[in-house]
């Protein structure tokens, strides 16, 4: 995964500084500061390829968008650590209970995402549950590699 531009970043943080689901264009204008045709250009741009990333998706017609789980993981932190799962997947279970015990000694959260509650993870990783990612970045798919979680968390030199 790329990671966000700076605009990007701004605009996917937007979701959770206002504890929104959806945001329109006019609050993201109004938010980031586009008051001149040029800002408006440039958020304009940087929606239309955070669409293209999965990162936002057009939400009730008009100009509203939803800020999905990828455009979630592109902000998150190396110590907020995402399961992707699926109801009654065994496999997504034992990685659970594995890295758990990793994640209570680095002081790390777990979130537990569906991927069928979400049309692009659902397409993107389906047939790949259970997948485990530190912040933005995959770690291990079908099985947890707790090696590689740890180096990912831990981050540059075992830094925190």
């Amino acid at each position: 995964m790329n990671p966000p531009s700076t605009l990007a970043r701004q605009i996917l943080e937007l979701f959770d500084s206002l504890g929104s689901e959806r945001l329109d264009l006019h609050a993201i204008f109004e938010l980031i500061g586009g008051h001149r045709p040029e800002q408006q250009s440039a958020i304009l741009e940087e929606v239309d390829r955070m669409v293209v990333q999965d990162w936002l998706l057009p939400a009730g017609g008009g100009d509203f968008f939803l800020r999905t789980e990828l455009g979630r993981l592109a902000i998150a932190d190396r110590k907020q650590v995402t399961l992707l799962t699926r109801k009654g997947c065994h496999l997504c279970e034992v990685a659970r209970a594995r890295v758990e015990p990793v994640l209570a000694e680095l002081g790390a959260q777990l979130r537990l995402v569906d991927v069928d509650s979400d049309p692009v993870l659902h397409e993107r990783y389906t047939e790949d549950v259970p997948v485990i990612f530190a912040g933005p970045v995959e770690v291990s798919r079908h099985r947890a590699d707790l090696e590689s979680l740890r180096r990912a968390i831990l981050g540059p030199a075992g830094s925190t």
